[in-house]
């Protein structure tokens, strides 16, 4: 069966009016056969996540969770959100991916109490990926991955360049595991890095929001901190469930020294379920590593 890693888009706080569910991971057949070419449903997922990363503020949310899946013969929308092939060989792949960002409204953080909100953010970019373990369809499989994104800030009427980031990680993925099987684990751990402009973002104190206790702030670019995910996950019939856990640590960040890192050490926690109630008439055929992301 197939890998799940689970993305969560948690840096900051969701507003209402602009929620950002969770690109959860799909599962996986056990065999190449024709499928549906989009698959679409709806569920429910719980977070407790920081406002952003450095934010001494924890909160749960109860969010939408789509669950989505497009099988293009170039573009394709799954686990890894959407993404389009670039250069694939037996172990070594390059595609373009695009992800999004939820938002925080800085009057309700200590921290960034008067600053300018943040705003959502969507990601994209190249990433290169590795697969060391020479059996693709092996039930155990080690790669590297190397995503460098581009950042854009948005309010949906306005867009800003925010800089770059880059996360190469060691993911580990099992399949079809679990005492009945058809349970997929997927871990991931690596340091992040980010561009001055992309720190400055979300650590830089201007001149005019500094205060007595929160001095002028001007960040640098570099590491980032460093990141451990795991995720689970299960397709059953009809539904599909999973969770996941994060561990994110700054010590050593560029920017750990900026007044609104309140806290260099977070915890992330999610749980989902979704329901797939809508399938294309149309039916495509998905060779079990396609469909299983097997690089």
């Amino acid at each position: 069966m197939r890998r799940h890693v689970l993305r969560i888009l948690a840096k900051t706080r969701p507003r209402p009016a602009f929620v950002f569910a969770l690109l959860l991971f799909l599962p996986a057949l056990a065999r190449g056969q024709e499928l549906p070419k989009w698959e679409a449903g709806m569920g429910v997922a719980l977070l407790n996540i920081p406002d952003y990363r450095g934010s001494d503020k924890q909160r749960t949310y109860v969010l939408p969770l789509p669950y989505l899946v497009y099988r293009g013969e170039t573009v394709m929308v799954d686990k890894e959100g959407a993404h389009a092939d670039v250069f694939k060989t037996d172990r070594v792949k390059l595609d373009l991916s695009l992800s999004a960002g939820p938002p925080a409204e800085s009057s309700e953080d200590g921290a960034r109490s008067d600053m300018q909100d943040i705003d959502p953010t969507l990601e994209g970019g190249p990433a290169l990926k590795v697969r060391l373990t020479p059996d693709r369809m092996s039930d155990y499989i080690w790669s590297l991955r190397f995503p460098l994104h581009a950042v854009v800030a948005t309010d949906l009427a306005h867009y800003r360049f925010i800089g770059w980031s880059f996360s190469p990680h060691l993911n580990f993925d099992a399949f079809n595991i679990g005492p009945r099987g058809g349970w997929n684990l997927g871990v991931a751990v690596g340091p992040l890095y980010a561009s001055e402009a992309y720190h400055d973002y979300y650590y830089e104190v201007a001149p005019e929001y500094a205060t007595a206790t929160r001095p002028a702030y001007d960040a640098r670019g570099g590491y980032n901190g460093s990141r451990v995910t795991m995720a689970l996950s299960k397709r059953f019939n009809g539904y599909w469930i999973g969770g996941f856990v994060r561990y994110d640590n700054l010590a050593g960040a560029v920017f750990e020294d900026s007044p609104v890192v309140r806290k260099k050490e977070s915890w992330m926690l999610g749980v989902g379920i979704s329901w797939i109630y809508s399938r294309s008439a149309e039916r495509v055929y998905v060779p079990p590593e396609v469909e299983q992301g097997r690089y």
